[in-house]
């Protein structure tokens, strides 16, 4: 029996140690306090075949997961195992207090597999070793000190029924105090024992971190005087139970984040495809089959400021002024841009003498706005003279800034004159 006993030691151990290594908890520690009911089977119980003598029990689980599959519960049961047996040729009974301390490995089903992670009801199994302590004792005397005589009529008298004056004995009652310590008087047996618990059930979430278990364990001991008689097969009992558990949170920053986020896929992402990562690209959107440099911009050969998949002249010389197609502009070009650009501007300035309002400034602030996006190289640079009513600082005059600068003017609280807010009007038309 040694060896097997040492067998099962070491071969629940080596599963545990195989799971631990395999992978990281994913879920967290928790404890669980509960309570229920013993059922003792053994010599001395009902028919010595069926489970008899209900007492209550106590018990306080520790469980930390060690794989998605699995847990190790360390578990302590505090409570009595008793039973009674009578007939006519036996009249036995005892209780004793029990502890029970045993680890167990704890399959769950809520794992992603059978059923979803933190379903509202799953079940599991365990198994497990543990170490059982006993003592048991015997109801064999009423308060007033009087030995149990049974008799074949079922009745319990104060003088046996062999005796010579049997014939006044008094009927008298147990009252299942137990207060001799039983013994055999031919072994000297172990008062302790090693256990094989078996169980199952079902966990239950109420919250967050509170789940309610129900559950019931068979013990399979190593032992046949638990009940302080001896027939050949190891007494067994089963503790049926209902805990109540609470899930120790853990720091999320630290672990529930980390693990649901895998930084070196995030680190390696390419929105774009262009075979720089978005951490190295400078320039995100690069349409699909465009080649990039280095930084993941679109390749511009001339420096032209147009990349090659859009320039209409890709070898432009180095310093040529070019339009938005990368096409260098002569000087007849440039004139007659000019020229168009300050009749547009003259036209503007025109419309604006004939209605002079915010509204109208409005509508040409958002169209010299948008020249600027798209010509970006051709920005014009405010006169020094003008720069003070740039309030903001951001080289662009505002249909706002020629307000306050007007304002100021008539409040006194300006250095611009007639002239210098015409030449303002006139640099805000042909921006």
């Amino acid at each position: 029996m040694i060896k097997k006993v040492f067998l099962i030691i070491v071969s629940f151990f080596t599963i545990v140690q195989v799971f631990s290594q395999s992978e990281k908890p994913i879920q967290i520690p928790s404890v669980a306090i509960g309570a229920g009911a013993l059922s003792f089977k053994g010599d001395v119980s009902k028919g010595g075949n069926t489970f008899g003598g209900i007492r209550g029990g106590y018990n306080l689980t520790l469980e930390e997961h060690i794989w998605k599959y699995f847990a190790v519960s360390i578990n302590a049961m505090y409570g009595k195992l008793s039973g009674t047996q009578r007939s006519k040729l036996s009249n036995l009974n005892f209780q004793s207090k029990i502890f029970q301390g045993d680890l167990n490995l704890v399959f769950h089903a809520d794992n992603g597999l059978l059923f979803k992670r933190d379903s509202l009801l799953s079940p599991y199994i365990s198994i497990g070793l543990g170490f059982l302590k006993f003592n048991p004792y015997g109801d064999l005397k009423n308060a007033n000190g009087i030995t149990y005589n049974y008799w074949t009529d079922f009745t319990i008298r104060d003088i046996g029924e062999s005796e010579p004056n049997a014939s006044s004995a008094v009927i008298i009652q147990r009252d299942f105090t137990y207060e001799t310590k039983l013994t055999d008087p031919n072994t000297n047996y172990k008062r302790s024992t090693l256990a094989l618990p078996i169980g199952g059930g079902f966990k239950l979430k109420l919250l967050d971190n509170i789940d309610v278990n129900l559950s019931a364990t068979y013990y399979l001991t190593f032992t046949d005087w638990i009940d302080n008689y001896k027939s050949g097969n190891n007494d067994k009992f089963l503790y049926t139970n209902i805990s109540l558990q609470y899930n120790f949170a853990k720091n999320k920053s630290k672990n529930s984040f980390s693990h649901a986020l895998d930084f070196s896929a995030i680190d390696n992402l390419d929105s774009d495809g262009d075979g720089v990562s978005d951490s190295k690209d400078h320039c995100q959107g690069t349409p699909n089959g465009v080649g990039v440099d280095i930084y993941g911009c679109p390749t511009d050969s001339d420096e032209d400021g147009i990349p090659n998949y859009l320039d209409k002249e890709p070898q432009t010389k180095k310093g040529d002024i070019v339009n938005e197609s990368g096409e260098t502009l002569t000087t007849k070009m440039i004139k007659e841009k000019q020229i168009a650009y300050e009749a547009e501007a003259s036209e503007r300035n025109n419309m604006f003498n004939e209605r002079p309002s915010l509204e109208y400034l409005k509508e040409i602030e958002s169209m010299a706005e948008a020249s600027q996006k798209k010509n970006s190289k051709n920005k014009i640079e405010i006169p020094e003279s003008l720069k003070p009513a740039d309030k903001n600082k951001d080289e662009f005059i505002s249909a706002n800034e020629i307000k306050d600068a007007i304002d100021n003017f008539f409040e006194g609280d300006s250095d611009f004159t007639v002239e210098k807010i015409n030449a303002l009007i006139d640099f805000f038309f042909q921006q």
